[in-house]
């Protein structure tokens, strides 16, 4: 590549990425997820179009992998376990025997419909088994549903890629197919060593950045993504689940007591924003709309046993294990919530799981997948029918989310802290935004019942900074400064974001936490 090359692709990028960040306001405002946008975007510069000749599936597949892992671990490092911890069995389960269940009858569908031996019958089925991460993790985040719900679809589509691509693989990658028992044995392994490989990355990881003091706090996310990015490696090296290894290393990441926690939460979420844009860009490109065709009516086929009969059914097989409930989730307290998914034990509504059923999204798991068998028929396949169901599913979501009653109403929003280490002091400096919805709104500073050893020191409220009273109330918008000695953080953090969801009564509604050892001091 020459010199004056390099710039024409250096203005056509960011030309490519700016106008890709302006569709997304009109993909928020029309309901649509940004991947239709940036799919659109690719076909208009592809060969069909302005020209740009993209044909390299090998390629494509090794940057599609790439964008995986990082919107993977902006998924786990934006979950809260708080949120999807009495979901996981639940998770787990939907996302090994669903997908299964899944795979065998959009199989057994593809053998029917498009007269094709069980081995590519079955790999079909696989491609397209997996809920996306990417595009769950962006739009049901903007749906207001139970915060169940919410978790056990953000955990389903963080879990399972990871068993998906091992059988896509193993489909597509012999000469001959390889038997169940060995596929399971398979799975079993990659499973179990990525899971080891991940947890034990995010939770080394995480003592490590909490400890280590670096000269600039820009270094912190860059750290905590590169530790993210070495389990998946460090797993694929021994022949484990990358994707889960990344996954699980991002969730232990993002709900330990890291520095500069949410200026990281916005680096990776940006970096997740390039990746998307890229993949999207790039599997646009690399279809040619004038070969698509001939694939709309197998796709359309194949879609609707999926959304109508596989989905669903792996669903009610998935959860039958857990239990029913009687009556929606709509207007379940907190407490209610918490207790109906404690233990191993998730009941759900047939509302909750007809919701679920729906929001079993397609995106860019499938596509990507698809470049695996090198089969031009099976990519425009799949690309035509993730296009068609993603316009049927995405805009229809909030509808039916209120036609089944579970709209989550008046929730409020999680509760961002901010912390800078102390190291001198043996204290963490916290700041804390008080957001539309936190119920921090109105509750006076002493009425936060703060442990010993922690104070608010400022408030800054429209520009202006002043210490605040015991008698000053909060207000929505401003944003408290923080001073907790290492002994107490935790307590402190708890504590806010208890009174965030539960207001000034919060101790009535919440045990209050067990008091805690000190610490010693750190030499």
């Amino acid at each position: 590549m020459t010199g004056d090359d390099l710039d024409l692709a250096l203005l056509v990028g960011s030309v490519v990425l700016l106008v890709a960040i302006a569709a997304v306001r009109l993909a928020v405002g029309s309901g649509l997820p940004t991947l239709l946008l940036y799919l659109g975007l690719g076909l208009l510069l592809g060969e069909d179009a302005l020209g740009f000749d993209f044909d390299d599936a090998e390629l494509a597949r090794a940057l599609g992998y790439a964008a995986l892992v990082l919107i993977l671990a902006e998924g786990g490092l934006t979950t809260s376990w708080r949120s999807i911890r009495p979901v996981v069995p639940a998770a787990a389960v939907l996302a090994t025997l669903g997908t299964a269940v899944s795979v065998l009858v959009v199989g057994g569908a593809a053998h029917v419909l498009l007269d094709v031996g069980w081995r590519d019958a079955l790999l079909i089925g696989a491609v397209l088994s997996p809920t996306d991460s990417a595009a769950v993790f962006s739009v049901l985040r903007r749906v207001p549903l139970p915060p169940r719900i919410a978790g056990l679809l953000e955990a389903e589509s963080g879990f399972n890629d990871a068993p998906v691509v091992i059988v896509v693989v193993a489909l597509a990658g012999v000469s001959s197919a390889p038997s169940w028992y060995e596929l399971l044995a398979l799975i079993g392994y990659e499973l179990a060593v990525g899971a080891v490989v991940g947890l034990a990355v995010g939770f080394a990881g995480g003592w490590g950045v909490r400890r280590i003091a670096l000269p600039s706090s820009g270094l912190y996310p860059l750290a905590v993504l590169a530790l993210c990015v070495t389990a998946y490696g460090a797993a694929a090296v021994v022949h484990a689940s990358g994707f889960l290894a990344v996954y699980l290393s991002a969730l232990v990441l993002g709900n330990v007591r890291l520095p500069h926690r949410p200026a990281t939460r916005g680096f990776v979420e940006g970096v997740a924003w390039l990746a998307q844009i890229g993949l999207f860009v790039m599997l646009g490109l690399l279809a040619t709309p004038s070969e698509l065709g001939p694939s709309i009516v197998p796709a359309l086929g194949i879609g609707l046993v999926l959304l109508v009969v596989a989905r669903p059914l792996s669903v009610v097989v998935s959860l039958a294990p857990f239990g029913t409930r009687r009556g929606a989730a709509h207007g379940a307290s907190a407490l209610e919530e918490q207790g109906a998914g404690r233990g191993w034990r998730f009941p759900t509504t047939w509302r909750e799981r007809g919701l679920l059923s729906w929001a079993g999204l397609r995106g860019a798991v499938p596509v990507v997948l698809a470049t695996v068998p090198a089969d031009k028929d099976v990519f425009n396949l799949v690309f035509v029918l993730v296009v068609v169901f993603t316009v049927v599913q995405a805009p229809t979501l909030p509808a039916v989310v209120r036609r089944l009653r579970l709209t989550e109403g008046g929730a409020a929003q999680t509760l961002d802290i901010e912390s800078s280490p102390l190291t001198r002091l043996d204290a963490d400096l916290l700041q804390v935004h008080v957001a539309p919805g936190s119920r921090l709104a109105g509750v006076e500073v002493f009425e936060l019942s703060l442990p010993e050893g922690a104070a608010v020191t400022l408030v800054v409220r429209g520009g202006d900074a002043f210490v605040p009273a015991p008698s000053t109330p909060l207000r929505v918008g401003d944003d408290l400064i923080l001073v907790a000695t290492d002994a107490v953080r935790r307590d402190v953090e708890r504590r806010l974001r208890a009174v965030s969801t539960g207001g000034r009564l919060a101790d009535w509604h919440t045990p209050r936490p067990r008091p805690r050892r000190p610490r010693r001091p750190r030499r």
